[in-house]
């Protein structure tokens, strides 16, 4: 079909000039729809993958991302962390993890949390390697001491400010006395502050893993849960399945939990959101790719007598399709690169171009998040070229079918 001869007389009718006025305008309408098209598609997925990529960070980073527990607890919880780094090289650490629902209580209000008991000199390490940074340093928990690193909107909530001290009562270790259920409770003094610029600042607290357990009524010496850190968050699931396979020789009941029990669903509306987007926009190809056979529909009717002339000639039937699914290519191959560079442009330049103009879609000073992803824009450009290809076939193969006596009879 794609011999040279049907390529050089395809690329010749491309860059002839249409006799045809309105032919050229659905021409030039297909082109511009698959440019548009592939343009937007680049623009709008690179800040859909940004805003996933923020919401990874900003919430996934904090959150614990994979939990293992077990009820008897880990005889030497450092021996099972060097075991599945060994086996998992996604696991960037390991570090023992215990936490509750509780309540925080301050002079002027009360708000609920989810009560997260670190060992600090473990969890600086791994927290920096995960993006997440919180200012003071974890090394402000000290065991007995009783502090307690708070989450900025948290600290607002509650009226309260670094050095403040404010009350804790746990959701574990709840004492049964005559006068009923008394909770577990201690006061804390609030030795820093975290931002993560996500929900997380108004849900998480952090203390020390021993007060923790201390408030929950439990042995300090004892771990029940190590917590592991993923290179990619979004890995815990597979994670997760190869855990119970490594750690198979201890007879122990093993539990695994990640963050899809708390936050899957916000990243499912994400990424649901994100694939209806793409295929809204992916229309608009769809229809570009309509006007191509249009284009070429009325230029197998102008062409009809040439195309028998060719066929007298000695030019095969697949040759003569070969002619016009080279002339609609160029087009949607004109419109495709005119899209990618497009795209690519404004997508590199976005932020600078919406400041610009005064338009701030996050609100003031929050620059829109880009990330371009490779696999994405073989897909745009892979998806493109197989629509417009699909959309030549009909034309060509009706102008294959040309009867040169018939058409030249009256000629």
């Amino acid at each position: 079909m794609f011999s040279s001869s049907a390529f050089l007389i395809g690329y010749r009718y491309w860059r002839a000039r249409k006799a045809n006025a309105f032919a050229s305008f659905i021409t030039l309408f297909a082109v511009s729809g698959i440019f548009l098209g592939v343009a937007a598609l680049i623009v709008v997925s690179s800040v859909m993958n940004g805003l996933e990529g923020q919401l990874k960070t900003r919430i996934l980073g904090a959150v614990p991302q994979v939990v293992i527990d077990k009820p008897d607890g880990f005889a030497d919880w450092r021996q099972t962390a060097d075991q599945l780094q060994a086996k998992l090289p996604d696991i960037v650490g390991v570090s023992p993890s215990t936490g509750t629902q509780a309540m925080l209580q301050s002079s002027s209000n009360i708000s609920a949390v989810q009560l997260s008991g670190i060992l600090p000199e473990v969890e600086a390490r791994l927290a920096t390697q995960t993006t997440t940074v919180y200012s003071p340093a974890f090394d402000s928990l000290v065991s007995g001491e009783y502090r307690i690193i708070l989450g900025v909107q948290l600290a607002s909530e509650l009226d309260v400010a670094v050095g403040d001290t404010i009350r804790v009562l746990s959701g574990e270790g709840v004492v049964f006395s005559p006068l009923g259920p008394v909770p577990s409770q201690r006061k804390f003094i609030v030795s820093g502050l975290f931002q993560m610029g996500s929900q997380v600042d108004a849900q998480l607290a952090f203390i020390h893993y021993d007060d923790a357990r201390r408030l929950m009524r439990k042995s300090p010496d004892r771990v029940d849960a190590v917590r592991l850190y993923l290179d990619d968050p979004f890995k815990a699931e597979t994670i997760g399945q190869s855990v119970p396979e490594i750690l198979a020789g201890d007879d122990k009941p093993l539990n695994v939990h990640d963050w899809r029990d708390s936050y899957g669903h916000l990243f499912g509306a994400v990424k649901m959101e994100k694939n209806m987007t793409s295929l809204m926009l992916s229309l608009i190809v769809a229809v570009a790719a309509f006007n191509i056979v249009s284009a070429l529909v009325m230029m197998v009717v102008d062409k009809t007598t040439d195309v028998a002339v060719l066929m007298t000639q000695g030019l095969t039937r697949s040759a003569v399709m070969g002619v016009f699914v080279t002339q609609g290519s160029l087009n949607a191959l004109l419109g495709l690169v005119l899209g990618l560079i497009a795209g690519l442009l404004l997508t590199l330049n976005l932020n600078p171009l919406l400041s610009s103009l005064g338009i701030a879609v996050l609100g003031a000073g929050q620059p829109l998040p880009v990330i371009i992803s490779a696999e994405q824009l073989w897909l745009i450009v892979l998806g493109t070229v197989v629509i417009t290809l699909l959309a030549t076939l009909y034309p060509a193969l009706r102008a294959s079918r040309v009867e040169p006596a018939s058409a030249l009879r009256y000629e």
